[in-house]
């Protein structure tokens, strides 16, 4: 069976969801299709956090006796399959040469330019999805353990005062001030205080879903085949049959590549993995925010079904099986900053995140193809720019003026 469309988006993810809703608001008939309900892959699996202000991307240490500890898997926040090494190394070198302080206030400001319409675009899809329960405004809190770790911070605090972000420093009697329930031994934190975040992303994702049906347009269920250019359009294999539409948006995340790579795209992709958790408080504990816990790249944060640890990247196949054990050297740190109780789950959840070495997300057209369109790459930041680059992308396709100078995200970069 063949069906018709205006604009098929492939991938239901927030960045996919977002993108169609932006398309449908402006009149055109579009079809969601994704292998999975829409919300069940990465945008389920995360921190919940929307970013709104400052922002330094991941980068690569150059201290040498930094690089060993990584390279010997002696740090929580990174781990490696060995046997992956060798196909993820180029990128990781593209990755180190985006870590000079340059570099990362280039790319930074690529993003921040997307973090000034976030938290706003968020509110514009929940208040039409009836979603505004889901969200807190309460910022975030970054933990230090030392003074040295603190000192590791010091970039982002410059970057924020020079562009006038909120944060608060905080001594360790202050901060649990804000968090009485916060335990063990640390230094000091900061309170970021433009950033909000969601009690169920996932959930979340899901209600901008059944906002879109309400644009006319509809959810496909089905896992795609192949991208095929035909006269006028694009042929959209699935199952047995086909869509068939004017426009193909790939937004599909970690499996974007699979239906770029057959088309001749070849860009510096990567995809980091990760793992969530979630414990009950122990008593009557209560977490008022996300905590970052800096020293082991982990973050606990308050979910509907629990307080939510969510690990920090581990390199491997996107599809070997799961292997956890950042969960299993994070919880006793997690256990000495808070009272948890026993793990809510069966086992850890393990997602994809989307990468390029720039951590900035391919948002515009294909350059090879007319008619194809891409929105995927948002690295850790899927949940914050899911709306705002839908609504980019949506102004593209549409022929508006752009929220934002979309020349960063474009694919020729590369």
């Amino acid at each position: 069976m063949t069906a018709k469309a205006d604009i098929v988006v492939v991938g239901a993810g927030i960045v996919g969801v977002s993108a169609a809703i932006h398309l449908a608001r402006r009149g055109r008939r579009v079809r969601l299709l994704d292998r999975r309900e829409p919300g069940e892959e990465t945008s389920y699996g995360n921190a919940g956090v929307i970013e709104g202000g400052t922002y330094v991307p991941m980068a690569m240490p150059f201290s040498p006796a930094e690089l060993m500890r990584y390279a010997c898997n002696d740090r929580p926040e990174m781990r490696f399959h060995w046997r992956f090494l060798p196909t993820i190394m180029p990128w990781l070198v593209r990755l180190a040469l985006n870590s000079t302080e340059a570099k990362l206030r280039r790319n930074g400001g690529a993003v921040m330019a997307l973090l000034a319409h976030a938290i706003g675009e968020h509110k514009s899809l929940m208040r039409e999805a009836g979603a505004e329960g889901f969200l807190r405004e309460t910022g975030w809190i970054r933990l230090y353990r030392s003074e040295k770790g603190y000192a590791g911070g010091e970039l982002e605090r410059r970057i924020a005062r020079e562009g006038g972000f909120g944060y608060t420093a905080m001594t360790r009697d202050e901060t649990l001030e804000l968090e009485p329930q916060l335990t063990g031994d640390f230094y000091r934190a900061d309170h970021w205080h433009d950033i909000a975040s969601l009690s169920d992303p996932g959930r979340v994702t899901k209600a901008y879903a059944s906002l879109l049906m309400r644009y006319g347009s509809d959810f496909v269920r089905g896992e795609v085949r192949r991208l095929v250019p035909v006269d006028g359009g694009w042929r959209v294999e699935i199952g047995d049959g086909a869509l068939v539409a004017g426009e193909v948006v790939v937004a599909a995340g970690p499996w974007s590549m699979d239906l770029l790579c057959p088309l001749g795209y070849r860009l510096p992709f990567a995809v980091k993995r990760g793992y969530h958790t979630h414990y009950r408080p122990a008593g009557n504990a209560t977490l008022g925010r996300p905590v970052v816990d800096s020293a082991y790249g982990y973050c606990m944060t308050p979910m509907l079904r629990g307080i939510r640890i969510t690990t920090g990247v581990e390199f491997a196949d996107r599809d070997a099986p799961p292997t956890p054990s950042q969960v299993k050297a994070v919880e006793p740190h997690a256990r000495e900053l808070f009272p948890l109780g026993e793990m809510v789950d069966d086992e850890p959840w393990m997602g994809r995140r989307p990468c390029f070495p720039d951590t900035l997300p391919v948002v515009g057209p294909a350059p090879r193809h007319r008619g194809l369109w891409l929105d995927f790459g948002h690295a850790h930041l899927g949940m914050t720019l899911g709306p705002i680059t839908g609504r980019l992308l949506a102004e593209l396709m549409t022929g508006e003026t752009p929220v934002v100078d979309p020349a960063p995200y474009a694919a020729t970069r590369f």
